[in-house]
């Protein structure tokens, strides 16, 4: 017998984001989730996007046992923006039963319907910078920290509740060269004196905010993201979360901001150590030992590989040559630390120019995400 129930306390709520890990433990491939970072996720005072957004969340059970979960949302602003009324789900696992994923899944559009939803959206998050879209190829390959992972079968259960696809995104493994090209070389001088660029490079998040302090870098992402799937304009709280919450755990070395004639921030390239390691190790808890191998993960001064967080340019300066720029600069500091492979994060399939940026390397695409919908 399958019973859903909407999560009402604190204790369900740990029950919740623990669930996932307890589902895959046994998965060599799945990165585990930090149980605080889960939860706050959840937390008004802690997560600026519920400041526009609301959420239910709900647990299946089946003969007693925890077997799946599932948060419904709504996004208002993006649903603004968009001028859909969208009910998105995220969070969203379960055993290998089609009447618990059909349960789940029916907890989230009976939600949705109530509050005037007339399409169901996901696996998303709140907002494009929390983890989205179901892996559809690629699950024999590790998943990074800012990745969904699930099993093979979640495709099955989407498409036998009536779901279409309604996005995929692509995301590469890059194998960087250790030295710059030459050429590259003589095609950035030219791009930088054609366009008057210059490269900046701060060295923590103290000066980075000294430098912009109305955080300028992410008007360059609201500008570039502006028109990718449920993308929507940050409010300035998201700015100051993401901005401690990313900033102040980056090493610098991989910090690369690109100006024009103006000291106007036009491009923007960031990235950090793949910690996925750190955090199997940590098995979702910081205590005892897990903030030991996360930091140690993070200021490492060698490593095989290197999440590429994001790369924004503004559309008046794309196609001039700024992401080559971005990268020439960080080609040698890859070299420095030993980095063999870089994982992109996921790509719109549709977003050609992106893409783009990665073909000139030695690459491979690995992995395929896909975002479904369904009418209400």
């Amino acid at each position: 017998m399958i019973t859903i129930r909407p999560v009402e306390t604190r204790k369900e709520r740990k029950v919740f984001v623990q669930f996932a890990n307890k589902l895959y433990k046994d998965c060599p491939y799945y990165c585990p989730t930090l149980d605080f970072d889960e939860l706050n996720c959840f937390d008004e005072k802690e997560n600026p996007a519920l400041e526009f957004s609301e959420y239910q969340l709900f647990l299946a059970y089946k003969d007693g046992e925890v077997a799946g979960r599932v948060a419904a949302l709504i996004n208002r602003r993006a649903n603004e923006r968009w001028n859909v009324r969208k009910v998105r789900f995220g969070w969203c696992d379960f055993i290998d039963d089609f009447e618990v994923s059909t349960a789940l899944l029916d907890a989230v559009a009976a939600w949705g319907k109530s509050k005037g939803m007339t399409l169901m959206n996901g696996p998303v998050g709140f907002t494009d910078f929390d983890k989205e879209g179901a892996l559809v190829e690629g699950y024999e390959y590790l998943a990074p920290m800012a990745s969904l992972y699930n099993y093979p079968y979640y495709i099955t259960h989407y498409e036998h509740y009536g779901m279409q696809k309604e996005a995929d995104w692509i995301e590469f493994q890059i194998y960087p060269p250790k030295e710059v090209p030459e050429r590259w070389a003589r095609m950035n001088k030219i791009v930088m004196e054609r366009s008057q660029l210059h490269v900046v490079k701060v060295r923590n998040s103290k000066e980075l905010l000294k430098r912009y302090p109305n955080m300028e870098y992410f008007d360059v992402l609201d500008a570039a993201y502006q028109k990718l799937y449920n993308y929507q304009p940050m409010t300035y709280r998201q700015k100051a979360y993401y901005s401690k919450m990313y900033f102040g755990l980056l090493n610098f070395d991989f910090v690369t901001i690109v100006e024009n004639a103006k000291n106007e921030i036009v491009g923007i390239g960031l990235g950090m150590p793949d910690i996925s390691e750190a955090l199997r190790k940590a098995n979702g808890s910081l205590f005892p030992f897990g903030w030991y191998h996360i930091l140690k993960a993070l200021h490492a001064k060698h490593m095989d590989a290197f999440d590429l967080l994001l790369i924004g340019v503004r559309p008046d300066y794309q196609d001039r040559g700024v992401t080559a720029l971005i990268f020439t600069e960080q080609i040698p500091t890859f070299a420095r630390y030993g980095v063999k492979r870089l994982e992109t994060t996921s790509i719109l399939e549709t977003n050609s120019k992106n893409q783009a940026n990665f073909l000139m390397f030695d690459h491979k695409q690995h992995k395929r995400r896909r975002a479904f919908s369904k009418e209400l």
